[in-house]
């Protein structure tokens, strides 16, 4: 394997969502993750989170499958499960037993609420874990109740791209001459940690603790998603006063009085509603004739099926063939190490 990671030895325990995106993550950076099965269960070829993987079946409800994981995990640099805490414990696989075998390995646990805390061994999901960040509160317009960003925000922002952090942190510190360790990964955390900003701006008191009515948040008119008369739409995020200036420009606003009142959030409302009516004068594709590629800060709201047409995610190969299925491709990009292409799990 090419990569910045090519060398580094991964193993996963097979699992659903954030662990596997860690480990897509880490096989994707040119580390070689070997994903530990249950007999019959070898994950889906077809997707991008089962990608670039040697695939090995363990039975671990035996002890010669136990025996199996722990032989495998001594030559390996960092293993990743998604387990509720204590059941790697129970297994004869948790990190006493994996870190005495292999001192130099980082154990990474991936859970919703962390290893300890009062609720570290309820079940939850996405959607319960950035409820209690604050996350999921600042979600939705104003009036409505809070809109779930599908679970982009706990598994993979804060969960998987979390732990990829946390692995190679880690990996970093062993190979420097450091111990192995256990990354304790919560989604609770990640997410909390993913508001960084917007609980600074709440600090500073230019957040209101509610939703739609912030900068940000669908509250302002300049920074909005608007139906075209197609039924389709186009998002704008003119924030800064050159942007906002082409934007009036392009859109016949310059002469409007009531769009200088930019910042002014009394005004966001009137301003929104005219925005409304005028968006929905012109196709979608006509306004990306008109905006697209300026500095209005402007792109149409693309489905996922259109998503991997747009001529500039074509030009920059953001969607790449993996046996057959266009998947999103590895992220970031490297000027010197750069990685192979993703093949399916083998």
């Amino acid at each position: 394997m090419a990569g910045p990671l090519a060398g580094i030895n991964i193993v996963e325990f097979a699992g659903i969502g954030p662990g596997p995106f860690c480990g897509m993550m880490l096989a994707d950076q040119g580390a070689t993750v070997t994903v530990l099965h249950r007999p019959g269960g070898a994950p889906d070829g077809r997707l991008a989170l089962s990608r670039s993987r040697k695939l090995v079946e363990v039975d671990l409800k035996s002890e010669a499958g136990i025996q199996q994981a722990r032989e495998l995990v001594k030559q390996a640099d960092g293993l990743i499960e998604g387990f509720r805490p204590g059941v790697m414990e129970r297994l004869g696989l948790g990190p006493d037993v994996l870190l005495d075998d292999n001192p130099k390995l980082v154990y990474g646990r991936m859970t919703g609420w962390g290893q300890y805390g009062s609720l570290a061994h309820a079940a939850g999901h996405d959607i319960n874990y950035i409820s209690i960040s604050g996350a999921l509160h600042a979600f939705g317009r104003a009036g409505e109740k809070p809109t779930p960003p599908i679970n982009m925000v706990g598994d993979f922002g804060g969960g998987g791209m979390m732990l990829a952090l946390g692995m190679v942190s880690a990996l970093l510190h062993a190979k420097t001459g450091g111990e192995g360790q256990v990354v304790d990964c919560a989604m609770t955390d990640g997410s909390a940690a993913l508001m960084a900003m917007i609980f600074d701006f709440h600090n500073v008191g230019q957040w209101r603790d509610e939703r739609g009515v912030n900068l940000l948040d669908t509250g302002a008119h300049f920074y909005d998603s608007y139906e075209t008369a197609d039924g389709k739409y186009v998002s704008i995020g003119s924030i800064e006063p050159q942007f906002y200036a082409q934007l009036r420009q392009v859109a016949g606003l310059t002469d409007d009085a009531d769009f200088d009142a930019q910042m002014n959030p009394k005004s966001w409302g009137p301003l929104k509603e005219k925005l409304t009516n005028l968006f929905k004068t012109k196709t979608r594709d006509e306004w990306c004739a008109l905006m697209e590629g300026t500095d209005i800060c402007f792109a149409p709201v693309l489905s996922l099926a259109e998503a991997k047409q747009h001529p500039h995610n074509v030009e920059r190969e953001t969607f790449v063939d993996v046996g057959g299925y266009l998947q999103p491709a590895p992220a970031p990009r490297y000027s010197v190490t750069k990685s192979d292409k993703p093949k399916p799990p083998a």
